[in-house]
Formats: C-alpha cells, structure tokens, sequence
C-alpha cells in the first residue's frame, strides 16, 4: 500500500497523483470487496444447475414458500413444509435395470445353487444368465417376483447388513463405477437446500424401502422414517430368546402409480407442496401434490443426456416418461433437461458408503 502511494505522490502534476489515487483506492475498495466473498443473500444455492428456468422456478418456489407475511409469520408453516422424491432416475441413475434389483440379481446367484431349477424357470432364468432386456419384456411381476425370491427368509437385519456388504463392492454393469456414485449432485444440492430452509424430505420410491433405507441416511440426508417405499411383509419371531422381524415372501405394499399418494397419506398424512419425479410411475404422486391449494412445485426429471448419463424418455422400459411428459406440458409442471440444466451429473468426490452397525455391547 505504502508503495502505491508513493508512485502516486512522486508525480509532478497535483490534479494527475489526486486521480491515480483515487483510481488505486477504488481497485483496492474492489479487491477487498471481491475477497469477502458473495454477500448470503446472493449465495448461489445450486452451483450444479445451470442458470435458466428450471433453477430460477425452484428459487423462486423456495422464496415464496420461506416468505414473512405482513403479520411476520411465514407463507407456509414449517410443519406444511414436505417435499417427496422418486429415488430411482430422479436421485441416482436407474439404467440398464433398477440399480436395487442388481442386488436381486447378485443374491439369486448365491442362493441358485440350492435352488437348480431356476436356471431353466423364469423369471429366474434370464436374470440368472444376466438378460436384462429378456427379464423386462416380462413385465413388473417379474421384478416382483426377484424381489421375492431375493430376500425374503432373512431377519431385517441380515437383509440390511446383506445389502451393505454388497454396496461396498457391486460396480455398475455398463460403467463399473460404485453404485453410490450414480447419485446426482443437482439433486443433492436441492435436497440440502430445501432441508435447510425447512422442509421435511420424504423419498417415496416403487423400489424395496428396506434397500434404500440401509444408505439414504448417509448419501442424501433423509432419515430411514422419511423413506417409503414397496415394502414386504414381517413376521415377529422369537429367535434364540431375542425377538426378530423376518422378512416374508409377500409384497404387503406396492409402491408406484396410484399406489404413490395412498402410501403419502398414510404415512405421511399431509399433502406435499413440492414432488420430484421422472417416470408415468410419479404422475399421481405429482398429480396428487399439485392438486392442494397455495404454492405448489411439480417437477420432472428428463433424461436427454446421452453423453454423461442416459437419454430416454417414451419408449423405455425403465423409467418411461410418456404420459407425465404430456401432463407436464398442460399442467405447467417444470420439466428438468439434464443435458441443458445440469452442469455436472454426478459428484466429483467420492459419496458416503453405509456404515457397518455398531456391535451390541455385551450385558
């Protein structure tokens, strides 16, 4: 700084050393400024989503919701604050299957060498050989009947220390990377963002709520209460003295479709204000949140990046947006285009695996 002003002082002309002064204060004024950093107000609470409408309809959304009425309370209580995500295609990558059935898959192999007559009955015969197009031309009972087949016959609790164990080493079949890496940090980044202006993130998902449960906690920062999802039904036994749940072979709850809002009101028992969805599988889910009265966010997730994830859209088995894509055009739902609104896809640091249970300590 000394030096600067002496630069300036050793000009001859009086009127020229006022106006580099002011000029070198001004510069400094803004270096200064600039190493502050950008003033909360301004912080930019979705640095993975390109600037365009996607991002400015949720911040806006946001603003609505958070905002003091002329009493000072907010627009929305706190309570009403209850967003609900898919989990497969809208939090994490669900191409070429359900990543939660390549756990069914890993599984029947294991327990196929009990079980020979599998190899030669389907639906256990093409999943068994790894053919995924001829698994899903059967149709969603036959993912039902993996799941079944699957994991059924274990306590809760080995199923959830099996589906651990299998996380921390199953790659993903096309891209080898580990599983919990598929998750979208756009998405992760709303998560945290409507967490921390006070809303309740629940994931209702047509996958197995026990799988998602064992690492949502840690990936996305939803607790295992505000996970719902299909689910299969329990049994309470006594084993050994101590009490156990086992896990049946029944699906006692099927949840996707109409199934979405019933298991909403049941579990929940208040209507969302924001869902986020990507599939026909989430247009009653959205249907239902939007129908409410006052602000309202209905958003669909569109896979058009063939480059950095998948594009698909009304043809696809998996995840087929056709019906919701329409709807979403005459309802004035947001439609999300990965390829345009999403700057990065995936985390660039490594996710969270689930942590192993704590031993029980001895009495």
């Amino acid at each position: 700084m000394q030096s600067v002003h002496r630069a300036v002082l050793s000009s001859a002309n009086p009127a020229r050393c006022n106006r580099r002064l002011n000029q070198q204060r001004k510069v400094l004024a803004l270096i200064v400024l600039c190493s502050l950093g950008t003033p909360a107000g301004r912080a930019d609470h979705l640095p993975s989503w390109a600037e365009g409408n996607s991002k400015q309809t949720i911040l806006q959304f946001v603003e609505r919701v958070t905002r003091a009425k002329a009493d000072g309370q907010p627009a929305v209580p706190g309570e009403e604050r209850i967003a609900v995500f898919e989990n497969d295609g809208t939090l994490w990558s669900e191409q070429p299957l359900y990543l939660p059935f390549l756990f069914c898959i890993d599984r029947l192999r294991q327990l196929a060498v009990t079980q020979p007559q599998w190899r030669s009955q389907e639906p256990y015969a093409s999943a068994l050989r790894g053919d995924i197009p001829a698994l899903l031309k059967q149709g969603p009972g036959a993912l039902a009947s993996l799941l079944v087949a699957s994991s059924s016959g274990l306590s809760t609790e080995a199923y959830s220390d099996a589906v651990r164990q299998w996380l921390r080493t199953a790659r993903h079949p096309i891209t080898g990377s580990q599983l919990t890496r598929l998750v979208y940090q756009p998405m992760l980044e709303l998560l945290r963002y409507l967490q921390a202006n006070g809303f309740r993130t629940f994931i209702v998902t047509g996958g197995d709520v026990a799988f998602v449960r064992v690492w949502a906690e840690r990936v996305y920062g939803v607790p295992p209460e505000q996970i719902i999802g299909t689910r299969l039904a329990l049994a309470y036994r006594q084993e050994a003295g101590r009490p156990q749940l086992w896990r049946l072979p029944q699906i006692e709850s099927l949840v996707d479709g109409p199934g979405k809002p019933i298991a909403i009101e049941q579990v929940i028992g208040r209507r969302p204000l924001a869902a986020f969805g990507n599939s026909d599988g989430d247009l009653e889910m959205l249907h239902w949140t939007t129908a409410g009265p006052g602000p309202r966010l209905a958003l669909l997730i569109h896979h058009t990046d063939g480059r950095r994830e998948w594009a698909y859209d009304r043809l696809s088995i998996i995840g087929r947006l056709d019906t919701a894509l329409d709807q979403a055009r005459h309802g004035g739902w947001t439609v999300v285009d990965m390829a345009r609104d999403w700057r990065v896809v995936y985390p660039t640091r490594p996710t969270p695996l689930p942590e192993s249970p704590t031993p029980a300590r001895s009495r």
